[in-house]
């Protein structure tokens, strides 16, 4: 089994006691989840990609109200949308009877909902102000000039990662760490260009494929629920696991009633890929809908977060109404899996169930010391 002194380089330069990463979910995780990830000794993360700079800051305050530790800050840095009018006004036309259904009006026109952090100098400046332990990359990476600033701030990096060729450009641009996501991920795909397709590589082998490639540590996500998937993903060569689905059902988690509901029904076992909720590749809980999308094409989506907009205007005033099906309900393949609880009894179970498992037949190591000690 894994030693409770199990050490790597990943885990010192965190500065964490286990290799146990909440996933930084916007919407979802809030700063007493995080807070409590990080009393328990793993990584919490905020997801601000949804956020502005003043929110992100009142959120980082919060936890460090809460918990002194480690917190990773994620930000998203997708390419700027390029609006279609004819386009989005033929997506209203097509979600319209979906609202006239439940008695409602769609938005006359759709907005871009989100900034990608490379366009937003203030939450730059957020972050080199309040100087998180870790500020993470989902969608690409921002400029070199801006990784400069912030590795010059004392802030470790990492970027996520879902073919070789991403992870090398992360580490090329001198980051500490890759986020290894497999396809089996719940919530969006990190890729950097999602209009040249997809490898959907899942998550153990694209950790072993990474571990064995880079010379940065490899942090394994997409799937893991438990200790035994933690222990699984330090055997191929990752330095740590990031949970995200697992933590939905917390207690201190921003999922609405509903979300949990279905994370407990027979749509845990049908998790789909689409594009239809916020124009980007996103894997979520088969719902009202992911049905609506199963039939349409790409080119007729408009771009990422342009779609958000519409899909969150018709969840929120269907949800005033209790029909919970159009919501962004996110969650990897190990869905059926889910527990519930607290934050702080869920980490202590992943750290139990870590160290309680049976030695491995075969010891791997990789290329910066990351193998699991085992006894």
């Amino acid at each position: 089994m894994i030693s409770r002194s199990y050490r790597n380089a990943l885990l010192d330069l965190l500065d964490i006691e286990f290799p146990v990463v909440q996933a930084p979910m916007a919407g979802v995780s809030t700063p007493e989840m995080a807070a409590a990830v990080i009393n328990a000794g793993g990584l919490g993360s905020l997801g601000v990609g949804a956020s502005d700079a003043a929110g992100a800051r009142s959120m980082i305050r919060a936890v460090r109200q809460l918990a002194r530790g480690s917190l990773n800050i994620n930000v998203f840095c997708h390419q700027p949308p390029r609006r279609d009018a004819a386009l989005e006004a033929a997506w209203i036309e097509r979600l319209r009877p979906e609202f006239v259904r439940l008695g409602l009006v769609p938005p006359g026109k759709l907005q871009q909902i989100y900034n990608s952090f490379p366009c937003d100098g203030d939450m730059l400046n957020v972050l080199l102000e309040e100087k998180p332990r870790v500020v993470s990359f989902h969608f690409g990476l921002p400029s070199a000039a801006t990784l400069r600033l912030l590795v010059e701030a004392g802030i470790v990096l990492a970027g996520c990662a879902t073919t070789l060729a991403e992870a090398l450009t992360i580490q090329d641009a001198g980051l500490h760490a890759v986020v290894a996501q497999g396809y089996e991920a719940g919530g969006h795909r990190g890729a950097f260009r999602p209009d040249q397709g997809d490898d959907q590589l899942a998550t153990l082998p694209l950790t072993r494929i990474l571990s064995a490639q880079l010379d940065v540590p490899v942090i394994a996500a997409g799937g893991i629920m438990d200790g035994a998937g933690i222990a699984a993903a330090l055997a191929l060569g990752a330095s740590a696991a990031l949970l995200g689905t697992a933590f939905v059902a917390c207690t201190e988690s921003q999922a609405d009633e509903g979300y949990r509901v279905a994370l407990r029904s027979e749509a845990a076992h049908r998790t789909v890929m689409t594009r239809a909720i916020s124009g980007r590749l996103a894997r979520c809980l088969a719902n009202r809908f992911t049905q609506l999308g199963s039939a349409v094409a790409d080119d007729r989506i408009p771009a990422y977060p342009i779609a958000y907009d519409i899909a969150k205007a018709l969840h929120a005033q269907a949800k005033a109404l209790g029909e919970f099906g159009y919501g962004a309900q996110w969650a990897g393949q190990g869905a059926p899996m889910i527990r519930g609880g607290s934050t702080a009894d869920l980490v202590k179970a992943l750290t139990a169930e870590l160290f309680a498992e049976k030695p491995s037949p075969h010891r791997s190591s990789n290329r910066h010391g990351s193998s699991p000690e085992l006894c």
